[in-house]
């Protein structure tokens, strides 16, 4: 029997960007697509089993991390990234036609977009007022109903150029021209995607206990095993002031030696660790791995501890090259 096709949702409407990352997917154009409302309407499609899979927003080039998508994949039924996607940023100004740039008084987009493109509204219409948009693409339909509150939005070019009714009136203005925002697409736990050999493993670690050298002993567990971090943030639980998680990309896969073995540091450190998945990096810049960390060399170290817990003699050759201490 063939397999059911796959439902994919995303953060919506139509022609967001985050439906732009979702069209990289593949099959993705030939299957259903639901948009949502928010990151975590999206995420609680896949929970419930409406859909398969999600595409949202996790980190921008200039921004830093989506908070939203952060908070909402640390907590409630645990999920997966599977991938990654990178999508170039671009904006337009967008208005019902016969309205000049002199003539906005507010301009509504997502605050991602409105921090990508401040500088300019900065200098081309600084008595601008900002309205938070769900996403740009809804910050831009919302023009076309009658009881529209702000008079322009900042989109993508092509629901722009896909919604009848509304005019460009400015291109390229993001303050940041080479601007990229990281998009993962988010599933059930189940079987991890292959190692590529340029991989990525994001976790959430709770901070067990606020004291001295706490945050330095979850680093630890990575350095000291060779896994670079490519990102760490800090969140606020929600529960009490002071108390935060922190939200970690680690290069590589949990089939690494290196990386398994740093989350089992982990765990022993902060039980309540979670695994959001190992995928493949969208940009495939495969880590370095100094010889030590590699897993030819843990596999030689776990042979070594289980010889000397066997009783075998030891060769002398694993001490080759050791001084003689006085």
């Amino acid at each position: 029997m063939p397999a059911s096709p796959v439902t994919y949702t995303f953060l919506g409407p139509e022609g967001t960007f985050t439906e732009a990352a979702l069209m990289q997917v593949p099959g993705a154009a030939e299957a259903t697509r639901v948009p949502a409302s928010n990151v975590n309407a999206a995420l609680d499609k896949v929970r419930d089993g409406s859909a398969g899979a999600a595409m949202v927003p996790i980190e921008n080039s200039v921004e830093g991390g989506v908070t939203a998508t952060l908070d909402a994949i640390a907590s409630g039924q645990e999920l997966r990234i599977i991938r990654e996607v990178l999508v170039p940023i671009s904006f337009v100004l967008v208005a019902r036609p016969g309205v000049a740039i002199s003539d906005i008084r507010r301009i509504s987009t997502h605050g991602h977009a409105w921090a990508q493109c401040r500088l300019w509204v900065e200098n081309n219409i600084p008595s601008a007022e900002y309205v938070p948009g769900s996403s740009t693409a809804a910050a831009a339909v919302g023009l076309l109903e009658q009881d529209a509150h702000y008079d322009a939005a900042i989109c993508a070019p092509i629901v722009a150029q896909e919604q009848p009714g509304l005019s460009v009136l400015a291109e390229n203005i993001g303050d940041n021209p080479g601007a990229v925002t990281r998009f993962v697409l988010v599933g059930r736990p189940g079987v991890l995607p292959e190692r590529t050999g340029a991989d990525k493993t994001t976790v959430v670690v709770p901070l067990p206990e606020d004291r001295p050298g706490a945050l330095m002993e979850i680093l630890d567990q990575f350095a000291t095993r060779g896994v670079n971090l490519s990102r760490i943030e800090s969140r606020p639980t929600g529960q009490y002031l002071g108390h935060y998680f922190f939200s970690i990309d680690a290069d590589g896969h949990v089939g690494d030696a290196r990386v398994a073995d740093a989350l089992a540091g982990l765990h022993r450190i902060s039980p309540a660790t979670r695994f959001l998945g190992s995928y493949g990096r969208a940009d495939a810049q495969s880590a370095y791995i100094a010889p030590h960390t590699s897993d030819e060399a843990f596999r030689a170290a776990h042979e070594w501890v289980g010889a000397i817990l066997q009783g075998e003699p030891i060769p002398s050759e694993s001490v080759s090259g050791a001084s003689p201490t006085a």
